[in-house]
């Protein structure tokens, strides 16, 4: 059984796993509210403004959620999570992340736990790194394009997720019954370092294109000089630490359980995003 004709909001519809959601759904016939903070009318939506919450909820059957990214995200996300339940959505699909923010004696991710207590029906996404970032992020983009990638990756090994599943999956758990109270981690069927990526894009784009393992501080002096704010290099850094170390060096089931197929292959990806010149320049 399918969902009910209701329009189905997707916030962030405008992002990486957003758009792709937002165009499966339409070729499924499906009537989608997209919201961003650049939405007009009932598809503006500001996770600051909760004067935009109820009316990109109007009439909603199943929503996609992407959290604000802010310090206060989990208690914004309990709150809409809340207003949603109790207006008749029947369904959220949260975009989370595996575990590497949780303290310890936590249980749960805090933006997870509020979708997990909004009083709908739940199912959390939590990908891998997205493959898309090296063709779609423009820090990452600019070193393949230079032939020049550095970062502190060691030679720790991560497995891409390619935000076509994400976005597979998002839709059948927002449409379809079955996904109701599953988290899925997401991730691709290989294991990769920073230097396979390299090698693999190299050979797709014919191009020659060095892979340059640096130390976390030679990394930031990096990317401050390319513009990088120091907030977002620490990031950086911390998530890059957890590829050197290995810390999810581990393949999800979470593709095949929810679609009953194997996920993407980096290959796969590479070769279709080589042809259309991006790494180029």
């Amino acid at each position: 059984m399918t969902m009910k004709k209701q329009p189905i909001l997707v916030l962030g519809g405008t992002g990486k796993t957003g758009r792709r959601v937002v165009s499966r759904l339409q070729q499924g016939g499906h009537e989608v509210r997209a919201a961003s903070r650049r939405g007009k009318g009932p598809a503006h939506f500001d996770w600051n403004d909760e004067n935009t919450w109820e009316p990109v909820l109007e009439g909603v059957g199943a929503a996609y959620l992407v959290d604000s990214m802010a310090d206060d995200a989990a208690t914004s996300l309990s709150a809409f999570g809340k207003l949603a339940a109790s207006g008749g959505v029947e369904r959220l699909v949260l975009l989370s992340h595996r575990d590497w923010v949780v303290s310890d004696g936590e249980e749960k991710l805090p933006c997870e736990r509020a979708v997990r207590e909004s009083g709908a029906e739940w199912t959390i996404l939590k990908p891998a790194w997205f493959t898309q970032n090296f063709s779609e992020e423009a820090f990452f983009r600019g070193q393949l394009v230079d032939g020049d990638v550095v970062l502190p990756t060691g030679d720790g090994l991560e497995p891409f997720v390619d935000v076509d599943d994400i976005a597979d999956v998002a839709v059948a758990a927002l449409t379809e019954d079955g996904h109701a109270g599953q988290a899925y981690e997401l991730s691709g069927p290989r294991l990769l370092s920073l230097g396979d990526v390299s090698a693999e894009i190299a050979r797709a784009t014919g191009r020659d294109i060095a892979y340059r393992p640096a130390s976390p501080d030679d990394f930031a002096a990096y990317a401050a000089e390319r513009g990088l704010p120091a907030d977002f290099v620490a990031l950086l850094n911390l998530l890059f630490g957890w590829i050197r170390e290995n810390r999810f060096a581990e393949l999800a089931d979470g593709v095949q359980r929810a679609l009953g197929r194997e996920p993407r292959d980096f290959a796969d990806y590479v070769g279709r995003t080589a042809v259309t010149g991006v790494w180029h320049g």
